[in-house]
């Protein structure tokens, strides 16, 4: 990999399956890495099947070295349990990169159907059929890869890589603070 080359992986939370995607990203260039999910056994006790994810995506981190990190937001449901499991799941993406010292962007799900397909509102295999043709190269392991995988294409599009947005936030608060 090139110094100019950026390794980003997009992470797809669930407790069952939780996807993953790796892509590297060569000035506006996408090339397909890798991509898969990492399985909980329903079986197991909710803290039994966290470990298993995290052990899971730990494997996948150690594998890959991905430079930088996005996960989908989750939005609350009217089933509150499932939510909070969600949450839980959701939890595990956003620590595993932590953990490692990168940054992690996280998107709405309407922005990264928005990002990958152009609509807001697009339906699985309108996201399956432009993750396709981005990355004509993949063979998608399953739909949960598929969406992580549109998580690393809308990082590749919209993440912040050099901070200068970051840097602009920080200025304008330094400016708020100085009023």
């Amino acid at each position: 990999m090139s110094s100019s080359t950026r390794r980003l992986i997009g992470l797809d939370p669930g407790l069952r399956f939780l996807g993953w995607g790796v892509v590297d990203m060569s000035g506006t260039k996408l090339k397909h890495i890798a991509n898969g999910s990492v399985r909980s056994d329903a079986k197991l006790s909710l803290a039994e099947r966290l470990l298993q994810l995290e052990q899971g995506l730990s494997k996948v981190f150690d594998h890959y070295q991905p430079d930088f990190a996005a996960v989908e937001q989750t939005f609350v449901n009217l089933d509150g349990a499932a939510t909070l499991k969600l949450g839980q799941a959701r939890a595990v993406c956003l620590l595993e990169p932590a953990r490692r010292g990168l940054s992690v962007a996280e998107y709405a799900p309407n922005f990264i159907k928005r990002s990958v397909t152009g609509a807001g509102h697009a339906d699985k295999n309108q996201i399956n059929a432009m993750v396709s043709m981005l990355l004509p190269q993949a063979e998608i392991h399953d739909e949960h890869a598929a969406d992580a995988l549109a998580i690393a294409i809308t990082l590749a599009h919209a993440g912040d890589f050099g901070g200068k947005m970051q840097a602009a936030i920080a200025r304008a608060d330094a400016k708020g603070a100085a009023l």
